[in-house]
């Protein structure tokens, strides 16, 4: 795989950009792609769709995660967002704890249209996150 200047692989990217433009945002119409490179070496993509009852709405890193769950990927090795917007922009909060469940240390990279992209760490972008050995008694 090519590696884009921050070590981000360029498919990932690229699919990222690919899956955002099957967004289904008939509302907001702000689309968002996401894609996960699995350990495996798999990539699973997701984007954003939006529903008449907004809370029925589900984000572009949880399709892709969904997507990859379903698929057996378990291990996650870097994310990537793509957003239709000039600047890269973050998870929202339910998402950052989505992707919490499945690897503190996976790397973040946000994506905006103008080639800006920022990489974090799971951790970073949700300190103190609600973990499974948290649900002990």
């Amino acid at each position: 795989m090519g590696n884009t200047d921050e070590g981000v692989p360029d498919e990932l990217v690229q699919a990222a950009r690919e899956a955002r433009e099957r967004a289904y945002v008939p509302y907001s119409g702000f689309r968002v792609g996401a894609a996960i490179l699995g350990r495996s070496g798999r990539i699973f993509t997701g984007c954003n769709v939006e529903n008449a009852s907004y809370g029925a709405t589900i984000c572009a890193e949880r399709t892709a995660f969904v997507k990859a769950i379903s698929e057996g990927e378990r291990q996650f090795d870097h994310v990537v967002v793509c957003a239709s917007a000039p600047q890269p922009v973050s998870p929202c909060g339910i998402c950052r704890q989505f992707m919490s469940e499945f690897g503190l240390d996976t790397p973040v990279t946000m994506v905006g249209e103008a080639g800006a992209s920022i990489t974090m760490r799971v951790r970073d972008l949700l300190p103190n996150a609600f973990q499974p050995e948290d649900l002990s008694l």
